[in-house]
C-alpha cells in the first residue's frame, strides 16, 4: 500500500466458542479452588481490566447467581460490559440485574454492595472509549462490537450506602 492510504479494519475473529467457556470454567476453578486467593485482580490504568466476582439474585430461581467480570473503575463507580464473551445472547448476570439490580461485588480487597444501571447517552459513549484503555482490544473493540446484533450495555456499578452486603432471594420467584 502506498503510504498515507488507510487499510480497511477487518472483521474481528474470536476463538471457538468453547475455548471462551473454558477460560471461563478455569478462571472459576481457580478462584473456587484458592478459597478467593486468585482470581481477582485490580484494574490497571492505561493497562488491564481487574476482575471482580458479581453476586446477583437470579431473575427466574431467586437463587444466588455469580460471575466473574472484568471491570473497570470510574470514580466511585465499577464499570463493566454487559457481552457475553461478544456472542449476540445477553448475558444471564446482566438479565438477573435488570430484574434485581442490588448486588454484591467481591474485590481484590473486599467487596461492596452496589446497584446497577446500564450507561445511557454522553455517559455511556464516555465510559465505552475508555473501554479502550484498559483492554487488549484497543479501538478494535467497535469491530467486535458489530458482532452482536444489538448494543453491548456499558453497566454501571454504583456504590451502595448499605453496609449488609446481604443478597435476598426472592421468594417465589
Amino acid at each position: 500500500m502506498t503510504s498515507g492510504s488507510i487499510e480497511p479494519k477487518r472483521t474481528p475473529r474470536l476463538p471457538p466458542r468453547w475455548v471462551i467457556r473454558s477460560a471461563w470454567v478455569v478462571h472459576r476453578a481457580i478462584h473456587r479452588f484458592t478459597g478467593g486467593r486468585r482470581g481477582l485482580a485490580t484494574p490497571t490504568p492505561g493497562g488491564k481490566f481487574g476482575y471482580l466476582r458479581l453476586k446477583t439474585v437470579g431473575r427466574r430461581s431467586g437463587q444466588e447467581r455469580a460471575a466473574i467480570l472484568g471491570y473497570y473503575e470510574d470514580g466511585p463507580n465499577l464499570v463493566t460490559l454487559a457481552m457475553n464473551g461478544w456472542a449476540d445472547a445477553e448475558p444471564a448476570w446482566w438479565l438477573n440485574l435488570q430484574a434485581h439490580p442490588d448486588a454484591v461485588v467481591e474485590l481484590k480487597n473486599g467487596s461492596r454492595a452496589v446497584r446497577a444501571r446500564a450507561a445511557e447517552g454522553e455517559e455511556r459513549a464516555r465510559l465505552w472509549a475508555k473501554v479502550r484503555d484498559y483492554s487488549g482490544y484497543g479501538n478494535d473493540v467497535d469491530a467486535y462490537a458489530t458482532l452482536r446484533s444489538s448494543e453491548t450495555a456499558v453497566v454501571v456499578l454504583e456504590p451502595r450506602p448499605d453496609s449488609g452486603h446481604t443478597l435476598v432471594a426472592v421468594k417465589g420467584a
